[in-house]
C-alpha cells in the first residue's frame, strides 16, 4: 500500500477502534528520513526524474519551465 493509499483506509475503519489500533500498529507506512523518497520537487512535490546538482530540487519538467529565470543556457 502506498503513502497516499493509507489515508483513504484510515477513513473506512476510523469508527472501529479496535481495528484502527491494530492498523495503525502493523500497516501505517513508516516516516522516511533517507532514500529517493525523502527528496521532492520544490515546485510541484514529484520525487522521480530529480535534479539535486547544485542544490536545485527540482524535477526535470519544472528545471526545464524555470531553466532560463535561474540563469543556465542551453549550448548546442
Amino acid at each position: 500500500m502506498t503513502t497516499s493509499d493509507y489515508t483513504k483506509a484510515m477513513k473506512q475503519i476510523e469508527h472501529k477502534s479496535v481495528k484502527l489500533a491494530r492498523y495503525l500498529k502493523n500497516c501505517m507506512p513508516k516516516q522516511r528520513k533517507y532514500g529517493a523518497v525523502t527528496r521532492k520537487c520544490r515546485r510541484c512535490g514529484q520525487s522521480n526524474a530529480h535534479i539535486r546538482k547544485y542544490g536545485l530540487h527540482y524535477c526535470r519538467h519544472c528545471f526545464r519551465d524555470i531553466a532560463t529565470k535561474i540563469g543556465f543556457r542551453q549550448y548546442s
